[in-house]
């Protein structure tokens, strides 16, 4: 009976989640209440708080829910190549390819994660969160190791700047293109499809051995 009961609430949760996400993404996080989301999801206020404490709490689920679907999306690109080009450019597609699924989850990846679990108040789903972000961490980290061994990128690289700087330009690349669309079809003469493959080829040349753009931080 406590595990029905269990499950039940899940269910309960994950239903208000879903219903707090479009609320979220047309409305914005910060104009949307605790009232918009009781009423979206079906619910009274007082049973909202049965199953969330505040916005906060909804909120954690829905990164979490962001960082394991992108998990999964960079596991099933790297899998699908040995060689670190096409590797990268699998990266990259899984990257455009998880915009366009999921353009809320995109931006709840690219928000604040809390790394401090000693000296303020953290919620379970924050944790979990960190773990699977050090777990794509982990993945990527191995992709460029990888790609120094096999003399396919720059043996100076650095690694955790190369990282967090490259995640930092493909996720901006991506959400530029998604907000120049018309600007760069009138000014460019480019389709954000070809404006994108023409950014990640730059970006591939940087660490690529060979070529001498790089420099060590």
């Amino acid at each position: 009976m406590g595990r029905r009961k269990k499950q039940s609430a899940n269910l309960h949760r994950k239903s208000i989640a879903l219903s707090a996400q479009d609320l979220f993404f047309n409305k914005g996080i910060e104009a949307t209440t605790m009232d918009d989301i009781a009423k979206a999801a079906g619910y009274s206020k007082a049973t909202l708080y049965v199953y969330f404490e505040n916005k906060e709490e909804i909120i954690g689920i829905l990164v979490l829910e962001s960082m394991k679907k992108l998990h999964s999306y960079i596991t099933e690109a790297l899998r699908s190549y040995s060689d670190t080009k096409k590797r990268y450019e699998a990266i990259c597609g899984a990257l455009v390819q998880y915009h366009q699924d999921y353009p809320f989850y995109f931006e709840l990846a690219l928000s604040r994660i809390n790394i401090d679990f000693n000296n303020e108040k953290w919620l379970p789903e924050e944790k979990e969160t960190f773990r699977v972000g050090e777990e794509i961490n982990a993945l990527l980290i191995s992709f460029l190791k990888e790609g120094i061994l096999s003399q396919e990128l720059k043996e100076d690289l650095p690694i955790l700047p190369t990282l967090f700087a490259f995640w930092g330009m493909l996720s901006g690349v991506i959400t530029l293109t998604d907000h120049k669309k018309e600007y760069l079809q009138k000014e460019l003469n480019l389709s954000p499809e070809d404006f994108l493959q023409y950014s990640f080829k730059m970006l591939y040349q940087s660490i690529e051995k060979g070529n001498e753009t790089n420099e060590k931080v």
